[in-house]
């Protein structure tokens, strides 16, 4: 089989995966306890109101129907409308989701100029005090829960020290200087020429972010190390010692080119759970994004809005994943001529 035909599988496979997540979603969704149009509607509506809006809804239909309704839309980008905030689903998530992105994705950087670097330097001093060391902050980051450390930042940098601000996205300061081009605030403040909000957006996500990664940082970093003691001892690289490259050159391109493969899929897999895994982040640090905006909808049965955003983070993750196994066959070739001479 060649790689193409192989990535051609993997595309049907989350094609059929897709679909499954929104049937299960789907169906899920409109089984819950209460009714949508009541608490659309409140409890002052009268009961011909609460009927008109269910068969405006479509609820009055059997649940199959109504699926084939959703899926129908979807096609065209429609994901209904949220009964909380009245906006249809779509621009509810295109309008939330740039926050989340933005803070998972400095948290992906963290994690990776933290995490690798320090499994680089425990597998250098395999069993040393160095070794040691990361090995406690691995499992003080992996046991501890994500939004017991953000408060504790907020304690600690917020109210004792106040060095950095502990809620929102932007100081209240800066909100009417700053123009929504891309919902990206580290963008936004950039193109609308005020550094001052820059800074100031810096200031808002470093705690959230850091907080966020915390536990990636002990994953890649135990990856990292486990990865780099396995090769390192290899034939080929004591070769390159041999003929005097510097010890830096050698572990940096020649090891860790080698051994990133392993951290690599997981930093595939840590991208998409982040998705799903910021909205106690969210909570803590009342920051407006999509996991914050689920779990609202969730709270209030806005079922629209929740398979709105479960089927966003879905096709967030398998698509994160299907960009990792594409990488995979390109920073590895052995991976695409295995699979290719397999069959």
């Amino acid at each position: 089989m060649k790689y193409w035909q192989y990535l051609v599988r993997r595309l049907a496979g989350i094609l059929v995966s897709l679909i499954g997540l929104s049937i299960i979603i789907f169906t899920t969704s409109r089984v819950l306890p209460g009714n949508p149009a009541r608490m659309a509607l409140g409890a002052l509506a009268s009961e011909e109101q609460v009927q008109a809006l269910a068969a405006e809804m479509g609820l009055n239909k059997p649940i199959p129907l109504q699926y084939l309704d959703y899926m129908r839309g979807l096609l065209v980008g429609d994901l209904g409308t949220s009964l909380e905030t009245k906006r249809a689903v779509s621009t509810d998530i295109v309008y939330y989701l740039p926050a989340t992105l933005e803070l998972i994705t400095v948290s992906m950087f963290l994690t990776v100029v933290i995490g690798i670097p320090l499994g680089v330097i425990a597998a250098q001093n395999k069993d040393g005090l160095a070794d040691n060391a990361t090995r406690l902050v691995a499992f003080f980051s992996v046991s501890v829960p994500g939004f017991f450390v953000a408060i504790m930042f907020q304690l600690i940098f917020g109210y004792l020290l106040e060095w950095l601000p502990i809620t929102g996205r932007l100081g209240s300061e800066f909100g009417s200087g700053v123009s929504r081009f891309t919902g990206f605030l580290l963008v936004d403040t950039l193109l609308s020429g005020n550094l001052a909000a820059h800074v100031d957006a810096w200031a808002h996500i470093i705690l959230p972010a850091l907080a966020l990664s915390l536990a990636g940082i002990g994953q890649v970093m135990r990856i990292t190390r486990s990865s780099m003691i396995d090769v390192k001892d290899q034939d080929y690289v004591e070769a390159e010692r041999g003929f005097g490259l510097p010890s830096w050159l050698v572990t940096y391109k020649y090891t860790l080119k080698n051994a990133f493969i392993p951290t690599l899929t997981i930093l595939g897999l840590l991208y998409a759970s982040l998705l799903g895994n910021a909205f106690l982040i969210e909570l803590v640090y009342s920051w407006p994004g999509l996991a914050s905006y689920g779990v609202t909808a969730v709270l209030n049965n806005d079922f629209n809005a929740v398979v709105g955003v479960t089927m966003t983070i879905g096709v967030a993750f398998v698509s994160i994943n299907f960009l990792v196994d594409v990488l995979l066959g390109r920073v590895d070739p052995r991976i695409r001529l295995a699979m290719e001479e397999a069959t």
